[in-house]
Formats: C-alpha cells, sequence, structure tokens
C-alpha cells in the first residue's frame, strides 16, 4: 500500500515534468516536433492511466469531485492528438495530489498506543504462593496482588490492606485517592503507596480501561468523513464546466473548442490552492507549536462552534499549588512554611511536592527532618530543629493528638471545610498551628482565550471533567466557561461530546489525560496538550500542542479562519478566471495548447495568494 501511495502520489507528476522537459528539448532544441509529439503522447498515455483509474473507481464508489473535469480534459486530449495540452492537465492533477500527500501525512494510530498502555500482567493468588499471569487469565473471582507502582490490571475491590491509587489517567481526578477494604479500584489505575489485596469483580475485556480502547475504536469508525473544501465547489464547477463544452460546440461545431474548454476549464485553482494554503496553514500553525495531523483538522478548526475542555492539566495546571498559609497560635506564615517543608520534602505525595517547592522558593535550603513517618494519603510527622511536626488531615492529626486537639478551633476548621478546597492542617509539638489551603489553578491568560474564541466565532464553551461539580463550577465561573459537566468518567465525556455533535456541526475537544482520548477521537478536532500530556492522548488527537500554553487553542483557530480565507480568496479568483477563458474558448478563440498555457499563468497567481497562509 506504502509503494502504490508513493507511485500515485510522486512518480506521476515527475513523469509529466520529464515528459514534457524532454519534449520541449526535442521541439526547439533539434527541431522535431514530430519526435516532441510523439513523446508528449507517450508521457500523455502511461501519465494520464493511473489519473482515469483512480477517477472512474471513485465514480463507481459514488465520489464525484475534481478529478472529473480533468478526466475528460485528458480522454480529450487523446481523442484529439492534444498531447502537450494533456500532459499539462496530467502535471497540474498529479502535482496537486503530491502537494497534499507531502504536506499533509497522517499520524499513527491512536489504538495501538492506547493497547501499549494496557495493563498486561496480573499476580494471582495460589494457596499460599503467587503466580504472574497475563491479565486476560484472571476470572471473576480471583484474588490479586498488587504492589506499589503496577497498574491495577481489572476492576475488582480492594479486600485487603490500604492503598493510594493515582486515578487520574482514567477518571481525570488531579489527587491519588485512599482506597481502603470494600472501595472499587479501576484497571489502568496505578497503585502509588502500600500492597494491597483485590477481588476481580470483571474480566480484563469488560474493565474500565479495554473500556477507553472500544470507545476509541468506535469513535474512530463511527467519525463521518469530512468533505474537503475543494470538493464542495467541484460539485458545481463540473456541470457547469460540461455546460460550457456543450455551449462551445453549438456556437463553433469544432470538436477542438470542447477540448479547449475543458482545458482552460481544468480546475487547477481547485487542486493547487487547497493544498498550498493548507501546507503554508500548518506551517505557520508548526512555528506557534501547533502541530496538526491533516488538511481537514485546519479546516474544520476553523469553524469551530463549540470548544470543549477537560479541566485538570488543560485549563489548571493539573497539580495542587499552594494558595493560602493561615498561620495560628503565635507562628507566622514563614515559619510554618518552612517547618513544614522540611518535614514535607521527604514524601513523594503531590501535595508534599507543591510544599516542598513553595518552601524552597521562599528559603532555598530547609534542614532534614529527623525521625520521618509517613501514613499513605493522610499524613506525615517529623522532628525539625527540636520541634514535632505532624501536618495532614483532620482525622490524621485527630488519631496523632486526640479529639480534643481541635478544640477551640473550630470557627477555624469550619471556615476551612467550607471552601471546600483541599486543606491540611499543621501542628507543631501539641499545638494547632496552621491551616494550607490548595487549589488546582487555572493557567494564565485562560480568560482572555475564552474571550477570543468567542470573539472568532465560537457558539459556546463546555468543561467536561471527572473532578467533584464544586470544584469544577469554581474553576469554569474563574475561566468564563458557560457549561461544565462534573463526574464524568471517559465513556460519559463522550456521550457528552455526542450530544453537542448533534447540537454543532463543528465540536472541538481539548485534553491531556489517557481518560481524555475516547472524547478526544469523537469530536470533530481533537486537541491534546503534548507538552506534559500523554503520548496516548497525542496519538488520538488531530493537532497536538508542542508548547504547554492550552490558549494556543485560539491561535489554531484563528490560523485555521485566516487559511481557509486566504484558500477561498484563491479559489474564487482562479475560478472566475477559468471561466471568463471558458467564454473566450467557447467562442473559438483559444487553441488547446494556448489555454493550457493561459491556465498555468492562472495556477502560479493562486499558488502565490495561497503562499501568504504562511
Amino acid at each position: 500500500m506504502l509503494i502504490k501511495s508513493w507511485i500515485k502520489s510522486y512518480l506521476i507528476p515527475l513523469w509529466a515534468i520529464t515528459g514534457l522537459l524532454v519534449g520541449a528539448i526535442v521541439y526547439f532544441g533539434f527541431r522535431d516536433p514530430a519526435l516532441a509529439e510523439k513523446i508528449w503522447y507517450v508521457t500523455l498515455i502511461i501519465g494520464g492511466a493511473p489519473i482515469l483509474y483512480h477517477t472512474i473507481r471513485g465514480m463507481i464508489q459514488g465520489k464525484f469531485a475534481l478529478d472529473i473535469v480533468a478526466m475528460l480534459a485528458i480522454i480529450a486530449a487523446v481523442w484529439m492528438q492534444e498531447a502537450f495540452a494533456g500532459v499539462v492537465i496530467v502535471l497540474m492533477q498529479s502535482g496537486g495530489e503530491a502537494l497534499e500527500s507531502f504536506g499533509l501525512k497522517r499520524a499513527s494510530s491512536s489504538l495501538d498506543a492506547l493497547l501499549a498502555r494496557a495493563p498486561r500482567i496480573a499476580r494471582r493468588k495460589k494457596g499460599n504462593g503467587l503466580e504472574e499471569i497475563v491479565v486476560e487469565l484472571v476470572k471473576i473471582g480471583d484474588i490479586l496482588i498488587v504492589r506499589p507502582g503496577d497498574l491495577i490490571p481489572v476492576d475488582g475491590t480492594l479486600v485487603q490492606g490500604e492503598a493510594e491509587v493515582d486515578e487520574s489517567a482514567v477518571t481525570g481526578e488531579p489527587l491519588a485517592r485512599i482506597k481502603k477494604v470494600g472501595g472499587t479500584v479501576l484497571s489502568g489505575s496505578v497503585d502509588v503507596n502500600g500492597v494491597f489485596e483485590m477481588r476481580a469483580d470483571k474480566v480484563s475485556e469488560e474493565s474500565q480501561y479495554a473500556r477507553m480502547v472500544q470507545l476509541v475504536k468506535r469513535a474512530q469508525e463511527e467519525k463521518a468523513p469530512i468533505q474537503r473544501l475543494a470538493d464542495r465547489y467541484a460539485l458545481f464547477f463540473t456541470p457547469l464546466t460540461l455546460v460550457m463544452c456543450a455551449i462551445g460546440y453549438f456556437i463553433t461545431r469544432d470538436p477542438t473548442t470542447i477540448l479547449a474548454v475543458l482545458v482552460v476549464a481544468t480546475p487547477c485553482p481547485l487542486i493547487l490552492a487547497t493544498p498550498v494554503a493548507v501546507i503554508s496553514g500548518i506551517n505557520r500553525a508548526a512555528q506557534e507549536g501547533i502541530i496538526v495531523k491533516g488538511g481537514a483538522p485546519i479546516e474544520q478548526i476553523a469553524r469551530a462552534q463549540v470548544v470543549v475542555f477537560d479541566k485538570t492539566g488543560t485549563i489548571t495546571f493539573g497539580m495542587p499549588i499552594v494558595e493560602e498559609i493561615v498561620p495560628l497560635n503565635g507562628t507566622t506564615s514563614a515559619e510554618l512554611l518552612r517547618k513544614v517543608g522540611s518535614v514535607e520534602q521527604l514524601s513523594c505525595h503531590t501535595i508534599a511536592q507543591s510544599l516542598t517547592k513553595k518552601a524552597l522558593d521562599q528559603f532555598h535550603h530547609l534542614p532534614l527532618a529527623q525521625n520521618f513517618k509517613e501514613v499513605p494519603g493522610r499524613g506525615v510527622e517529623g522532628d525539625v530543629e527540636g520541634e514535632h511536626i505532624a501536618v495532614g488531615s483532620q482525622a490524621y492529626l485527630e488519631e496523632r493528638l486526640g479529639r480534643d486537639f481541635f478544640k477551640n478551633n473550630e470557627q477555624v476548621l469550619s471556615a476551612a471545610q467550607q471552601k471546600g478546597k483541599l486543606v491540611i492542617f499543621v501542628s507543631v509539638g501539641k499545638t494547632f498551628s496552621g491551616v494550607i489551603e490548595f487549589a488546582d489553578k487555572i493557567r494564565p491568560g485562560v480568560p482572555g482565550m475564552i474571550h477570543e474564541l468567542h470573539r472568532l466565532g465560537v457558539k459556546m464553551t463546555v468543561m467536561l471533567t471527572g473532578d467533584s461539580k464544586k470544584n469544577a463550577e469554581l474553576i469554569a465561573r474563574e475561566a468564563g466557561i458557560e457549561q461544565v459537566h462534573a463526574h464524568l468518567l471517559p465513556e460519559q465525556k463522550v456521550e457528552a461530546i455526542h450530544a453537542l455533535n448533534q447540537k454543532y456541526s463543528c465540536t472541538v475537544m481539548v485534553g491531556d489525560g489517557i481518560n481524555d482520548a475516547p472524547a478526544l477521537a469523537s469530536a470533530t478536532v481533537g486537541v491534546a496538550m503534548g507538552a506534559h500530556g500523554t503520548g496516548i492522548t497525542a496519538e488520538a488527537a488531530d493537532i497536538v500542542l508542542l508548547v504547554d500554553d492550552v490558549t494556543k487553542v485560539a491561535d489554531a483557530v484563528f490560523i485555521g479562519q485566516r487559511m481557509l480565507h486566504i484558500a477561498k480568496q484563491s479559489i474564487f479568483v482562479g475560478i472566475g478566471l477559468s471561466f471568463c477563458l471558458m467564454i473566450v474558448a467557447a467562442f473559438g478563440y483559444i487553441e488547446p495548447a494556448i489555454g493550457a498555457m493561459l491556465q498555468e499563468v492562472i495556477d502560479a497567481a493562486v499558488i502565490l495568494n495561497a503562499l501568504r497562509a504562511r
């Protein structure tokens, strides 16, 4: 298939150029018009045959596009022995396809990338021992052992132990979740801390990750083919050309007139202007760190009516940021941050990393805590410069220091909890010394991007997230996003995209996580955050942002709209000039060879104009 594609795309235009040049040398250099005509005729027959075959096969399949006029012109050139004009048509037709093939190569399969990451191994209890098996052999009811760092092989229930599980790849939830006995665990999630036993509730092919694979596969199969810009104009241009041929023959009664009209009507402005403008637009986008995988996506994003965003890692940074430090009982915020950072620097939890970074940014160096202890997902403690520091949840501090620990501070505790944000509490010795609040902050420039999208004609912006409704609505309000759908699993995101596809002609989905891949594949145009997002997400998308800047979505829409404007401009000018020449040719005033040369002038003009899209 690859060889056939290469031959179709590149060999024919190279053959046509070679034949034209050799024939021209023989004609003008050796003064042998008869031999030059034979060379051009052989070039026409060999180069035109694949184009005729491809066009006829397309017509049998119900595809009536640009190729039909070119096919008729080639047939007429062979019949009337106007070889030079016919070879020019072969060059223009195959040259446009070569340009498109060169500039618009498709990326590799998203389904292959998704399958490559799927859980493959499970560790099953067998008597008093443990056996390692492929995940397809797991049966419902099997007891499996999951170790820190393992992918959870199938959906199931935790039956022994306690663990911290990162479900971000499956649900988009930014923080790891604590799982206790009776809790549900999903395949494709990662065990961050703690060995635990789970009971398999579903076999591999029915588990969450396998469903995500099927969602991407189904979305790719169901995605309707997009009619390209040039083909839409060909629907009216082809019948118009045939009418002009009939009028020309009626006026002159000369079959050569039909060929002359076909030659000047061969839609080279359509064949060439669109791919040149598209390639120029794609190159312009690449300069901005926006990789477009084909011509259809850049055309479609220009017509975006609704833009859908994932929250975590797309609109927000994807990890909790220290928003406020509230010192209590005689301590200061700086002292509190230094002590907390010293203890947290020994933990690998995302909250610990955020606290440590903020402390190091302020103090550059932190003392090392002694007697460090950590309860995964609940809290840490250690000795810093002679003081015992404990940092964690309300339950964690009450376990360590008693249920009366927060007595006389109920108002502070209640205020922190009512904000609906992630909060942790700090004790120094046995004293309640502070509250630290976190937020998954929106990226800079997001409100401006939303405003710019509306200015560019986008009718609606939507957020789809697996996070809580309260957090999602808070972020959406700050960003200026109009609709929010929270607590969504990957299949529910796909359902939301399908609903929007029914309402709007062009939907754009922007995401970064594995759980976004099915939704990206289901939207008209999928845009992936490629800088820190997963490779699977980038594979499933039509456009990839190589820079970690979601505001580039507005740039992509603008570049697409400008490309579309320039392409249409070239098409209208080219078709207008071709129509004028068709009228002149219909009265018998243009010979086929002259018409081919005049068409070349039009081609050069539309190509130069289309290059402005760069």
